[in-house]
């Protein structure tokens, strides 16, 4: 694929039919996105100048992928996922999920959170921090429910433990399980493992890959880890900074499970050099077209 600024469209990923259908069926139409982006722009106004954080982005992705933004700081990727939570309103242009309003979902409890800072109660032990988004919804989860999250994440024995207590991948641990424990529609995560060692990082990645596989939750991960968004996405979206527009949208096709092993294969590290060639391609397109003004 090679890279495109920001005016031409961006080549995308072709539909892929619901199983069992014909193109002539005549069904009741069912909406297999899992959300979607349309013409979305985002601006920032200063005193002295506005700054244009997302110009013109469009994006749509099935229900039950798991989807990677990628690119520096600054490309306007997590502004993206903070729309798609509601926590951001676009300066124009429309976002949904699964058909409806960002505030819907999270009005319904529908989505689930993970970001840098795991964000535990400092009182409250492993077993009451995951449980605390059904307490807030009024809808407990239930102690089995609790128990199997805490066997996923490989927390057995520490499901009494306060999160001073913890590793900081311990922690991320936790606030995975957390966002998943009331089985979201969609999963939201904001470079959960950045700052966590190499080795643990890769290891934390081969957990969500099996939480996520073990759902039916359509998953967003913003990262600027190239290795971690090959490894981890069937689909990548690269941005470039300044304004945030994308310049590449890659297929990952290696079959899941992922291990480690996949990590030196030469595929992995062809994707991986693709990855970074559009990275760089629209880095410097950024820094000419900043030069220019």
């Amino acid at each position: 694929m090679t890279p495109h600024g920001g005016a031409p469209p961006v080549p995308r990923c072709a539909a892929v039919p619901s199983p069992g259908s014909t193109p002539n069926e005549s069904t009741t139409h069912v909406d297999t996105t899992g959300f979607s982006l349309t013409d979305l722009t985002k601006v920032y106004s200063t005193k002295h100048r506005d700054v244009v954080a997302l110009d013109n982005v469009s994006l749509s992705v099935p229900r039950g992928s798991f989807t990677v933004l990628l690119g520096p700081s600054g490309c306007g990727k997590s502004t993206i996922l903070r729309m798609l939570a509601d926590l951001e309103q676009p300066s124009s242009g429309e976002v949904t999920i699964h058909g409806e309003s960002p505030e819907a979902i999270r009005k319904a409890h529908r989505l689930g959170l993970a970001l840098q800072d795991p964000s535990l109660l400092p009182w409250r032990s492993v077993r009451d921090n995951i449980r605390l988004p059904g307490q807030v919804m009024r809808k407990p989860v239930p102690k089995e429910r609790v128990d199997e999250l805490i066997h996923m994440v490989g927390l057995d024995g520490f499901q009494d433990a306060r999160p001073a207590q913890l590793s900081g991948g311990m922690r991320q641990r936790v606030a995975i399980a957390r966002a998943i424990a009331t089985e979201p529609e969609i999963l939201l995560m904001d470079e959960p493992f950045g700052a966590l060692d190499e080795i643990t990082r890769q290891r934390m990645n081969e957990e969500l890959q099996r939480l996520w596989s073990a759902s039916n939750a359509t998953a967003l991960l913003v990262t600027h880890s190239i290795s971690e968004a090959a490894f981890l996405a069937d689909r990548v979206i690269v941005m470039s900074p300044r304004p945030g527009r994308i310049v590449g949208d890659i297929t990952i096709d290696f079959p899941r499970p992922r291990g480690r092993d996949l990590l030196t294969t030469p595929e992995f590290h062809r994707v991986c050099d693709q990855l970074s060639t559009l990275l760089h391609a629209g880095h410097d397109e950024a820094a000419e077209a900043g030069a220019a003004e």
